[in-house]
């Protein structure tokens, strides 16, 4: 065989490094997404290495008690990068910010490194410009040793350019046929939100916004979706604000979420720190007209008053006037849904795809003619 049909016979070897549907939040969603995508590509061979492995047999009870579960998870996730990387032509690392960041990337980055691999960082967090100001010496050392850093959104790419880091903008994925589009004729009041409970996804904002709500429309109906560190807080915020009508679900598995979008008429954000919401493509997917602040990178996904409403960070007032507009011009509001159903066309994988295996050719390419 020549060398030329060598190289063409050879499959990019790829190993996802990223959470596992296991941590609740939009990267594990877009990793499984990314995942079953790339699998299908006949010119690649994908893996995926969790960086929330589980211990196995009896030992997964160690995992159940707080700083024990910290400790053997990060040795088992080592151990893991060190047997699985050696395998592989580019690592595809996941990335959040802060502590996260010094977690999980950065052995991964240290091992790829070791074995001399093709990096690409993904980072997809909307924390990335406080992270890189107050962390500048642990982000620029590893940053420096990647090949490519990925990001969602145009938002993230400036992020990084203010910084000095050169970004490539990959979209995230949002399946549409996984979701149900629904033509909501008569808006009813009731309103969605999907996210972690988390003090920057602005959820005590969300719930003061829908106070207004019920001053106005009594028998209106929210319902919460999601966990996190303020989940007992948001509940008393609830209790305080003497909010009826309002469930908190909890944890609501990914396949399980479509129920929720398409048994509400409203979709609420109040995100203070943001990127790319993928809830807000889903909600977009669903027929679920969208209001929400223009928090981080929103205002690229979300165009105001053409795909959805936006308002100020903070201005919960303002929300909960929007949404209340909503429900008396819906006019307004069906148009608004064709148009973010439109937006969606730009994140499906048709589109994505040829992205990505253009920028792992391209860098095991360029390995290969740095080793010739």
């Amino acid at each position: 065989m020549s060398h030329e049909k060598a190289q063409k016979a050879h499959k990019v070897r790829v190993l996802i490094v990223a959470a596992s549907l296991d941590i609740l939040g939009g990267q594990a969603v877009q990793a499984e997404r990314l995942i079953r995508h790339l699998q299908d590509e006949p010119s690649l061979q994908v893996g995926f290495l969790p960086i929330n492995p589980r211990l196995p047999g009896v030992l997964r009870k160690l995992q159940s008690i707080k700083y024990v579960r910290t400790v053997t998870t990060s040795l088992l996730y080592i151990l893991n990068l060190l047997r699985e990387v050696r395998k592989y032509d580019v690592i595809h690392i996941f990335s959040a910010s802060y502590l996260s960041f010094l977690i999980a990337p950065t052995p991964a980055i240290l091992v790829s490194r070791l074995y001399g691999k093709k990096i690409l960082l993904n980072y997809h967090s909307g924390e990335a410009e406080d992270h890189l100001r107050r962390w500048p010496r642990s982000t620029r050392s590893m940053l420096g040793l990647v090949d490519k850093i990925v990001v969602p959104s145009e938002y993230l790419f400036r992020v990084f350019k203010q910084f000095g880091f050169e970004a490539c903008t990959i979209f995230n994925i949002i399946d549409l046929d996984k979701f149900d589009f629904r033509q909501r004729t008569t808006l009813r009041p009731i309103f969605l939100s999907n996210r972690n409970l988390e003090p920057h996804y602005g959820v005590d904002d969300l719930l003061r916004a829908f106070a207004y709500i019920q001053r106005e429309i009594p028998d209106a109906v929210l319902t919460v979706v999601g966990d996190g560190s303020q989940r007992n807080a948001l509940e008393n915020l609830a209790a305080e604000l003497h909010l009826a009508n309002t469930n908190f679900t909890g944890r609501v598995e990914h396949d399980e979420i479509n129920r929720h979008y398409s048994a509400s008429d409203v979709y609420l954000n109040a995100s203070k720190i943001d990127n790319q919401p993928l809830s807000i493509l889903e909600a977009f997917a669903c027929g679920l007209p969208v209001v929400t602040t223009d928090a981080g990178g929103i205002p690229h996904i979300v165009t105001d008053e053409i795909t959805g409403f936006l308002v100020p960070v903070s201005d919960y007032e303002s929300l909960a006037a929007r949404a209340l507009k909503l429900l008396t011009h819906q006019d307004i509001a069906e148009k608004m849904t064709e148009r973010a159903l439109a937006e969606c066309t730009k994140y499906t994988w048709s589109v994505v795809c040829p992205q990505w295996l253009d920028l792992y050719h391209t860098v095991v390419k360029k390995q290969s003619s740095q080793q010739q």
